[in-house]
């Protein structure tokens, strides 16, 4: 078993992607080292013991039968859309009473024909819908009225964004580009013009793919669904660069500092690589994830781990819901990042909490929700907030 080693860090890092860093104890920057080749020691965690939880019943009628994609949450609005492109997006209020349905699906200049992020800024009233295949950003209102477009700068192919302030969103490029020199941008609402490219050391040949020949289907790949290239973190961004040895920290202040540093260097003879998820005040989850390359196993088996700031080691974790009388693990791997007040949500299924609710695993408000659904209700959203 290990300890977290901590290293001591300058700006350099920013350039030259901590290479050759050597370890050494705590520093003032809180930068810490991952050794993705070492053992660490089990802890088991109760997720209410470190984040408020909130769960929220989606009203479910005939104009709402939703699936389970949050892509943001205001003070006071939940926005979703289904995992199936077909153009719906639904708002609901905090309490999971349903809004408005708005669709603008097509092929027309005011129409999204893929849509994977979507932001809304409550304050403006206005909803910004990613449609990565033609390079664009289409901006509605709340009613779903065309307002603008925003065209994708040609250094950036946008695949997830975040409100970053009143006038810009932050976006990460697309990991599947070949060419990673601007991984990260923060864009203008008006008009799509960059406020500037953050810049973060990459190497082009590094990437998590597991590829594949077939007769019938020819070539098709794989890739793991817990990469997470741009997590809010409170008042801060952490970025992600599959081909990065280091995770950096992005302020509204336009900083940029190391936060995680792995060990050994990340190399396409090894296929390791880090995969943060979720960040507390106290706790840094993410995954140690080692690409397979035969099909018809795990192609991407993981080792979940927790770094402990107060204790400043490392540790494998489990961590579980305390609104389970089952000990029911809790998936924070795979749980979806949402903003700097809440740090991430996961779906659960009517009919799965139903089967629980009848078999006594449930209590507190999950039990209380569960016992008005039925089988055709629409998913109830568990909200991880920042404890206060």
């Amino acid at each position: 078993m290990k300890r977290l080693l901590t290293i001591a860090t300058t700006i350099l890092f920013i350039i030259a992607g901590c290479a050759g860093c050597k370890k050494s104890g705590i520093t003032n920057d809180g930068v810490i080292t991952v050794d993705v080749t070492a053992s660490y020691p089990k802890k088991e965690l109760i997720l209410q013991d470190f984040m408020d939880v909130e769960y929220v019943a989606l009203e479910t009628n005939d104009e709402f039968v939703c699936q389970d994609l949050v892509r943001d949450v205001t003070g006071s609005m939940i926005i979703l859309r289904n995992r199936s492109q077909d153009g719906n997006i639904f708002i609901f209020d905090r309490s999971g009473r349903a809004i408005k349905r708005i669709n603008r699906y097509g092929q027309g200049g005011e129409e999204y024909t893929v849509y994977t992020g979507i932001v809304l800024d409550e304050d403006r009233g206005e909803i910004f819908v990613n449609d990565r295949p033609s390079r664009r950003i289409l901006v509605y209102d709340l009613d779903g009225n065309f307002k603008r477009v925003i065209r994708h700068d040609d250094s950036i192919n946008v695949e997830y964004m975040y409100n970053f302030d009143r006038d810009h969103l932050i976006g990460n490029n697309s990991w599947q580009k070949v060419d990673r020199k601007v991984p990260f941008a923060i864009i203008s609402k008006a008009d799509g013009s960059l406020r500037g490219n953050i810049q973060i050391q990459a190497k082009d040949d590094i990437n998590m793919r597991a590829e594949f020949e077939d007769e019938r289907y020819g070539s098709y790949y794989y890739a793991p669904d817990m990469y997470k290239g741009l997590i809010p973190y409170i008042e801060s961004w952490i970025l992600v660069e599959q081909s990065s040895d280091t995770v950096y920290r992005y302020r509204p202040d336009h900083t940029l500092t190391p936060f995680i540093v792995r060990t050994p260097p990340v190399s396409m003879d090894t296929r390791i690589f880090l995969l943060p998820s979720m960040f507390t005040d106290r706790y840094y989850f993410m995954d140690v994830v080692k690409i397979e390359s035969e099909l018809g196993r795990d192609l991407f088996p993981a080792t979940h781990l927790m770094y402990d700031k107060e204790e400043d080691a490392l540790f494998e974790y489990t961590v579980y819901n305390d609104d389970y009388t089952d000990n029911r693990p809790v998936e924070i791997n795979r749980s979806n990042p949402v903003n700097g007040e809440i740090a991430a949500y996961i779906s659960i299924q009517a009919p799965d909490l139903i089967e629980d609710y009848e078999n006594g695993k449930l209590r507190g408000r999950l039990a209380e929700i569960a016992a008005g659904l039925d089988g055709e209700s629409n998913p109830v959203i568990m909200l991880l907030k920042y404890k206060k």
